[in-house]
């Protein structure tokens, strides 16, 4: 059954030959050859406000790409979040973007209301790219900046089932591990997972 899904690159470069663009690509190339409806931001081409107070996060959005991606949001029936690890989590600019998407009303109830995640139905896969091996990013760090956005942004909003991927040591990866990769991100992309 064809699904909608939003592929988010969180990169904050823009430039197409970074891994995390390649990844969100293999994945919209497998996911278009599955008949799937995608809509694909760019992080890295985005230009919005960061929020610095209670009461901006309060405030209804003003600013039309915030907009255009809570309704690409609410639209998704499955999100793919491509993004590096830097300092041991999203790079601000997706981190500044996901505190203005993800507010009252879009993803979480209104205070005041029973706490609820409005986004429910959902899934989600993450895939974090990574100069470390992978397992030392899991077994020395606890995996702490995936699991900060799993539960603390995605669980919380209703999402489920939530998978991920980790790609460690990509400098230092060979041609055919890079492949291994982008074929693993199709095939997610063919099974909308």
């Amino acid at each position: 059954m064809a699904k909608k899904i939003l592929v988010l690159n969180g990169h904050p470069d823009p430039r197409p030959e970074r891994l995390c663009a390649a990844l969100a690509n293999a994945y919209v190339r497998g996911a278009n050859r599955a008949g799937h409806q995608i809509r694909r931001i760019d992080v890295g081409d985005l230009s919005f406000p960061l929020i610095r107070t209670k009461d901006e996060f309060m405030s209804s959005v003003e600013h039309p790409s915030i907009r255009e991606t809570q309704d690409a949001l609410r639209w998704a029936d499955h999100l793919v979040i491509v993004h590096p690890l830097w300092l041991g989590g999203p790079p601000a600019l997706l981190k500044g973007l996901l505190e203005q998407v993800f507010r009252y009303g879009v993803a979480l109830s209104p205070p005041g209301t029973p706490p609820t995640g409005l986004l429910k139905g959902k899934s989600a896969r993450v895939v974090v790219t990574m100069g470390m091996p992978a397992v030392i990013f899991r077994v020395v760090f606890g995996s702490h900046g995936l699991k900060s956005l799993e539960k603390g942004v995605l669980w919380i909003s209703g999402f489920k089932p939530i998978r991920h991927d980790i790609f460690g040591n990509v400098e230092g990866a060979r041609p055919r591990t890079r492949q291994r990769w982008l074929a693993a991100m199709e095939r997610h992309g063919l099974a909308g997972a």
